[in-house]
């Protein structure tokens, strides 16, 4: 097996796509940990194809939100694809909530963690502009489980 550590964040940094080394609380590396932490929340939840596939786009996410300025990312985004098939799966939800929910459940947990990592990558966005259809993939994500949180109750 490969080893694992390399020893080069010992010093408190980390490396971007390519190699750029930036502090371990550079806002990218941040919003990247923010995303991990949801992808690992949504692990846990009852699989379905859409949300396989919303785990696989946010690694897809994490290497653009790590690519530096003024590079290109050859992984291609289907945010916006993604984004459509939650909306829809959404609308399906046929009973919906009047008024305040007590979350509860794993589908809360990571519905707030997801609005966390969505926090994390506006303030991203404001100094390294990410492309508009992975702020609103997040965005949606949040509704999606949400709405599967009522769906599952």
């Amino acid at each position: 097996m490969k080893q694992i550590y390399t020893k080069t964040g010992d010093q408190g940094t980390t490396s971007l796509r390519g190699g750029q080394r930036v502090p371990k609380d550079d806002p990218r590396i941040e919003a990247n940990g923010q995303l991990d932490m949801l992808n690992a929340l949504l692990g846990l939840l009852p699989a379905d194809a859409l949300l396989s596939d919303v785990q696989r786009e946010l690694m897809v996410v994490m290497s653009h939100v790590a690519t530096p300025d003024g590079q290109q990312n050859p992984r291609q985004l289907h945010c916006d694809e993604l984004t459509r098939r939650m909306e829809q799966a959404i609308d399906a939800v046929a009973s919906r909530p009047t008024g305040f929910v007590v979350p509860q459940g794993l589908w809360h947990v990571a519905r707030a963690q997801c609005r966390t990592a969505e926090r994390r990558l506006w303030t991203v966005s404001r100094e390294h502009p990410l492309d508009a259809s992975i702020l609103r993939m997040v965005n949606r994500l949040s509704d999606y489980l949400f709405s599967q949180s009522i769906a599952h109750e």
